[in-house]
């Protein structure tokens, strides 16, 4: 069998494959109040028949102006709890785990009312210049996230992860070139990591599953001004220390510039290896890892722990069915004797 779709115990979670479906945001709740929408069962629901090993949901916001748009998920209200806890409930019963990505977007909140950020530095002209966050305002988000925390625990979800990448708040903090702050909270790399570094205690104690985030080892930056491989690495260690289970690792996202290298199949995948260097606790690898072949070659050379597949989960909702067929794994299931029947050419 191969090991990209052999089970695993990973992070404290018992898991059939490898097979991870990261947070992808699909913008598709319509009423703007956050809920969970018949789409959401249907887009997870079909991935979970799929065999997918875990799915993470897109990023809920903690605060109703830490959303990309207003028509992402929330997890900012009780209200939110009962429609996250039905599909997770239908997730499980098919067999999966399931996690769900916390965020908040800061600079990068589309449609926020008052849009804030570490420092008053705008992403670009569209989104407009961000209010520089007070002390209030640090503290007030990191209730945030433990208060949506705790309502994804009340929910059941097997994971929490907060999203330190892509440009978001988190990310923000932890960016010298988005962070300019020369408070406790800004200047060195120890400061930097003050905001989320405080919560951390706070979701550990609201949340009993496994506890991850996801990060970007690189900005694209070619000024000389972003955080080093030996500083994510650093931050990897510290992250470990303070109670993490599993480091999602990613690039990019924080300017509004493309990066100037060649895109190609696993071109994130150096950036795992290099954090798993420094911890010993789980990384997983996302970035155009359609090709099966490569991704067990990834897993079986220790780059990776977990192998996320993002868009080609979106062009087949049966991918895993699609990898056994690539490595010749005989010992894959699918869902039931329906959908086994269906691979048969």
């Amino acid at each position: 069998m191969s090991k990209l779709l052999s089970p695993a115990k990973i992070a404290g979670l018992s898991l059939k494959n490898r097979v991870v479906m990261p947070p992808m945001c699909m913008y598709v709740v319509d009423k703007e109040d956050g809920k969970v929408t018949p789409f959401h069962h249907a887009h997870y629901g079909a991935r979970a028949i799929g065999q997918v090993g875990l799915i993470i949901l897109e990023a809920t916001a903690v605060e109703p102006d830490g959303r990309l748009t207003n028509r992402d998920l929330g997890i900012w209200n009780d209200d939110q709890i009962p429609g996250l806890k039905a599909l997770v409930d239908e997730l499980h019963s098919l067999g999966t785990k399931v996690g769900i990505q916390l965020g908040h977007g800061g600079r990068k909140a589309q449609d926020a009312k008052d849009k804030i950020a570490p420092s008053p530095l705008a992403y670009n002209d569209d989104y407009g210049k961000p209010r520089e966050m007070a002390l209030e305002d640090i503290s007030r988000v990191q209730r945030s996230f433990i208060a949506g925390a705790k309502r994804a625990q009340a929910a059941g979800f097997d994971l929490i992860e907060l999203h330190g990448a892509h440009g978001y708040l988190i990310n923000q903090f932890l960016e010298p070139l988005t962070n300019r702050r020369t408070d406790k909270y800004g200047a060195s790399l120890e400061n930097r990591y003050r905001f989320v570094g405080e919560m951390l205690p706070d979701i550990r104690q609201a949340f009993s599953g496994s506890l991850w985030i996801r990060l970007s080892m690189t900005a694209y930056d070619e000024s000389g001004q972003q955080n080093t491989i030996e500083d994510w690495q650093t931050l990897g260690r510290w992250l470990e220390r303070d109670g993490l289970d599993c480091l999602d690792i990613s690039t990019g996202g924080l300017l509004d510039t493309r990066p100037n290298i060649p895109i190609y199949g696993g071109y994130q995948a150096s950036y795992t290896a290099k954090m798993k260097e420094a911890v010993s606790i789980p990384v997983t690898a996302v970035g155009l890892l359609n090709s099966p072949e490569l991704d067990e070659y990834l897993l079986q050379t220790d780059q990776t722990d977990l192998i996320e597949i993002g868009r080609g989960l979106i062009r087949n909702p049966n991918w895993p069915a699609y990898a056994a067929e690539v490595l010749h794994d005989h010992d894959f299931k699918s869902y039931n004797n329906s959908y086994q029947r269906g691979q048969v050419k």
